[in-house]
């Protein structure tokens, strides 16, 4: 019998949501590739423990960059495997799939990913903008008339959104998530410690000591092993979170700007909404330390995180497989708006 499967297809991991059976599989978006045969030598965490250690002739990638395809056959050959591993391969029919978007996606990025699953296994394929998927896997009412903001942070987009009546009144996306840290943090240490490490070193650095409000916090220390730039030989530095702190900086202030920049456009009768219920944040980046409080400082307003963040937009991604009438209704709405808009740009 068919299955319905829910993916959050994120540029860091990608989780697989089976309809009565809740998320089955979580896997970093990794594939080792053999570059001489063209065959998949790993996909998932077997790949991402390859980042940076493999040999010449095996290259360990990410095909999903900022939330989009960057590598349409090499993500294909991962969305297979991932089906496959989380409902097998025996079904009788094919499963019926919802995969997540960022709400800034073009209508050439939204059909390499439907055709990236259709070539993967799928029966039927379609899209679901990521707030709206947080919400739903946050268990946040939205089908009635009163205001509701989400902020996703994922690996490579962060995406802000005011949500009303099951759509989408006001958003903003971002090309900016738990990548781009991990690579100002890269940066940071070559440029003032000359030393150079690795995404991974970054990440773990990043979860380890990294603080998005360190006024008045405790300053914590961790030690960095990479490679002197200066000598060439391996080194070892201790790096604080207030140094952490000024290599993220940047890109925290981008996150806050779109945050006030959805707020400022909000209608009067949703912002009156939003000071009462405050703003919902979700996805693997709302875990930075204290981010919460950086975000409620700058608005003013209470900020919450939902109670499983990595996972609320897999599993509103498989619920909103029960609303599929209501959400391509939406969906056709928000392609006519973004029509217009475009004509009215244009003269």
């Amino acid at each position: 019998m068919s299955t319905d499967i829910g993916i959050d297809l994120g540029t860091a991991n990608v989780l697989v949501y089976v309809k009565g059976r809740g998320i089955v599989l979580t896997e970093p978006s990794v594939v080792a590739i053999d570059n001489n045969s063209g065959k998949v030598i790993a996909v998932g965490s077997e790949a991402r423990r390859m980042l940076g250690r493999t040999p010449g002739n095996i290259v360990a990638t990410r095909p999903l960059r900022s939330g989009v395809i960057a590598d349409y056959d090499v993500t294909e050959k991962m969305l297979r495997y991932f089906i496959e591993k989380a409902i097998g391969k025996k079904l009788f029919f094919k499963p019926r799939v919802m995969v997540c978007i960022p709400s800034c996606v073009t209508g050439v990025e939204e059909r390499a990913v439907k055709q990236a699953a259709i070539q993967a296994g799928a029966r039927q394929t379609h899209v679901i903008e990521e707030p709206l998927a947080a919400a739903l896997g946050a268990g946040l009412d939205i089908s009635q008339p009163g205001g509701t903001m989400v902020i996703d942070i994922g690996g490579g987009t962060t995406d802000v959104a005011i949500l009303s009546l099951g759509g989408i009144v006001q958003s903003v996306s971002l090309r900016v998530g738990g990548d781009k840290f991990d690579e100002a943090i890269v940066k940071y240490v070559r440029r003032v410690y000359n030393l150079a490490i690795g995404e991974r070193t970054a990440e773990e650095i990043k979860m380890e000591i990294a603080n998005a409000y360190p006024n008045g916090g405790t300053i914590s220390a961790i030690k960095v092993r990479g490679r002197d730039l200066i000598s060439g030989l391996p080194k070892e530095v201790t790096v604080t979170s207030e140094k952490i702190y000024e290599a993220i900086k940047e890109n925290l202030s981008l996150v806050v700007g779109a945050v006030k920049e959805v707020l400022e456009q909000t209608p009067p009768e949703l912002a009156a909404d939003i000071v009462y219920k405050g703003i919902v944040m979700t996805g693997g980046g709302s875990l930075l330390r204290d981010l919460d409080k950086l975000i409620q400082k700058e608005t003013g307003l209470n900020v919450f995180i939902a109670e499983d963040p990595i996972s609320c937009v897999a599993i509103g991604t498989g619920r909103a497989l029960t609303m599929l009438d209501v959400l391509n209704a939406q969906h056709k709405r928000r392609m006519i708006r973004k029509v217009v808009r475009q004509k009215v740009y244009a003269g």
